[in-house]
């Protein structure tokens, strides 16, 4: 066995001792993105389109479609925001800060699916137009931890955590919700604004850091 192959075992056996000291999770950076109902998707689309998975996501059930549309601000437009599948019950619209502010809609942190009391926006397809009256947010910062991880991290649904990222601009992001569940599969969410604060490159994980 050569030097080369000694330093390699050594640094897999030092990251071996720190998952098992502090585990780490995988963290992935979210574009901006729609959520469509049912009904919005039929009338923006047609009765005939259907939401096909295009490129799966890591939590399960979850896809990019083959659908594309253009969300209408204030201020401007954004093209080609990617509509991600299944169909949920209620439309939603996720953008980064930075999206909107320069559309000029005034878009709060909320975990999905918090919507009330959250600014509208007009969805286009072509000459198809769908105003909703609330469901823009700027998506806040969480882990999905599947219910058999929740004892190895040592965290509870709803807990409020610290987390470290360690990419070529290192930082700790606070206010990060966990969000327990059997069906998630674990990993942290941010957003393109969060991702480029800490120099994000894929598969980039953190650690949540105990007080």
């Amino acid at each position: 066995m050569n030097l080369t192959n000694i330093d390699e075992l050594t640094d897999k056996v030092v990251t071996m001792l720190k998952d098992r000291i502090n585990p780490s999770f995988l963290v992935e950076a979210s574009g901006r993105h729609i959520h469509l109902s049912e009904k919005d998707l039929r009338f923006l689309m047609g009765d005939h389109v259907n939401l096909a998975a295009v490129k799966f996501l890591s939590q399960p059930g979850q896809f990019a479609s083959q659908v594309r549309l253009t969300v209408l601000g204030p201020k401007g437009a954004l093209h080609n925001v990617v509509v991600l599948g299944p169909t949920r019950s209620e439309t939603q619209v996720e953008l980064s800060l930075t999206d909107a502010r320069q559309i000029g809609v005034n878009a709060p942190v909320r975990l999905s699916g918090d919507i009330d009391g959250t600014p509208g926006i007009t969805i286009l397809n072509g000459n198809r137009a769908l105003t909703i009256d609330r469901g823009v947010i700027v998506a806040k910062r969480h882990i999905h931890v599947k219910s058999s991880d929740a004892d190895l991290f040592g965290v509870k649904n709803n807990e409020v955590v610290k987390v470290k990222i360690d990419g070529e601009r290192p930082l700790i992001f606070d206010d990060v919700v966990i969000r327990v569940d059997d069906n998630f599969s674990t990993a942290m969410h941010i957003d393109f604004d969060e991702a480029n604060a800490c120099g994000f490159r894929n598969g980039i994980r953190g650690t949540i850091v105990k007080e």
